[in-house]
């Protein structure tokens, strides 16, 4: 065979190839081509080889297909195309996941605290066996409001997100045993439905939702989706499908922990609403109104891009390198 010749016909390709395997960004056609055009070109380079293994044509094209191969087994996104993945696809897919679990567990907090608030309403002793009036007036009066300015509002701030980030993610890694988010959610609905009661003895329940609720709508709306993520986890566990219980756990668990991740930034914005706008002067429905829109900002992005994503087809999970392929099932 003349391989002068031989080079000369596909030569098109082999520098085609070349230039696809140099470009940093590919579209899909692209990696379709080059795809393509390796398998043709590692043909080509067996067909040489026998001629002339080390001849210039045969050097030349395996370093091409060397280079064509580094491309097609190399990571190709940049960090900045990561986090626009990150935030656009896989955190609010997990999200949206979880959505009306998030909903049923926010129902069942207010439901229970509703209830202990109205036990101890309607029987106000229960207070005075547990503290005594001094006490109580003290909490009333001073102990609740001071609680959110005692300390500068900086430092306040990144305590209270140190401490609910601390929580949410606890929910999320804990959930698989089945009772750590149950008994975290009935404790906090108890605690706040006694303290409303409390300060409604008192004459003083305005004061309460007035502290409570400009940063208490997006902070509870965060316990209540890392509660929801580490439920889902659990439930992977229990009723895995036709996957395995590991594999299911496994998927899931990529996909979840993804929650815990994306709330401690959700938590920290709830941060600064509770360190700088609950114990500011602005007048109580201007606080509320600025934690409202927080809370519709969450459920938008959660809603919106979620749903576009489900809509694409598209999931949280690892990519098959990172995560491994998923096992047949019939």
């Amino acid at each position: 065979m003349d391989l002068e010749a031989y080079a000369n016909t596909h030569r098109p390709d082999w520098q085609r190839l070349d230039d696809l395997a140099s470009h940093r960004d590919l579209h899909p056609a692209e990696v379709d081509e080059l795809v393509e055009l390796y398998g043709r070109a590692s043909t080509h380079l067996s067909i040489v080889q026998v001629q002339d293994p080390d001849g210039p044509y045969a050097n030349r094209l395996s370093l091409i297909i060397a280079r064509a191969r580094s491309r097609l087994t190399s990571a190709t996104s940049s960090p900045v195309t990561g986090l626009k993945q990150f935030f656009a696809i896989r955190l609010p897919y997990a999200l949206y996941q979880i959505r009306w679990l998030t909903i049923i567990l926010g129902g069942a907090f207010f439901g229970i605290a509703l209830a202990y608030g109205m036990w101890y309403g309607n029987n106000p002793q229960m207070f005075d066996a547990m503290l005594s009036e001094s006490a109580q007036a003290a909490y009333v009066e001073d102990e609740f409001i001071d609680y959110y300015s005692e300390n500068p509002a900086a430092s306040f701030t990144t305590l209270v997100w140190v401490n609910n980030a601390w929580i949410a993610l606890q929910e999320v890694a804990f959930g698989i045993t089945g009772f750590f988010v149950p008994y975290i959610l009935f404790v906090n609905a108890q605690g706040l439905g006694i303290s409303a009661s409390l300060m409604h003895k008192h004459g003083e329940l305005d004061t309460f939702f007035a502290f409570i609720v400009p940063h208490g709508l997006m902070e509870l709306t965060a316990i209540f989706v890392a509660g929801a993520a580490g439920l889902r986890v659990f439930w992977a566990w229990i009723a895995p499908g036709r996957q395995t219980r590991l594999q299911s756990l496994a998927y899931w668990g990529r996909q979840l922990i993804l929650v815990g991740i994306g709330l401690v930034g959700v938590l920290l914005v709830s941060g600064l609403v509770e360190g700088f706008v609950t114990p500011s002067g602005l007048p109580t429905w201007a606080k509320i109104t600025i934690g409202a829109l927080v809370l519709a900002g969450y459920w938008t992005y959660t809603w919106v891009f979620g749903s576009r994503a489900v809509k694409a087809g598209l999931d949280a999970d690892l990519g098959d390198y990172d995560g491994g392929r998923q096992a047949i099932t019939s």
